[in-house]
């Protein structure tokens, strides 16, 4: 597994961002130095994560998200 955590990550199985052997390792995500939940993808080199619009969906029944610009940091939640 590796050791450090990828630039772009996504938690959509359709995406060419997903990988299931990281999302494994219990990933959390800060964004600008708050914790987030509900975050479906994200982006560290450009700044921005994407999150679920309300309870909306596209045509093809994907969930609507929503981009948000800012710091975003990445990190391995701790078991306990």
């Amino acid at each position: 597994m590796p050791e450090t955590l990828p630039d772009r990550l996504s938690v959509n199985p359709n995406s060419p961002h997903y990988n299931e052997e990281v999302l494994k390792q219990n990933v959390g995500i800060r964004f600008n130095g708050t914790e987030k939940t509900n975050v479906e993808e994200y982006c560290v080199s450009e700044g921005w994560i994407r999150v679920a619009a309300a309870k909306g969906f596209d045509r093809h029944g994907n969930r609507l998200l929503i981009k948000l610009n800012g710091v975003v940091e990445p990190f391995i939640k701790e078991t306990t």
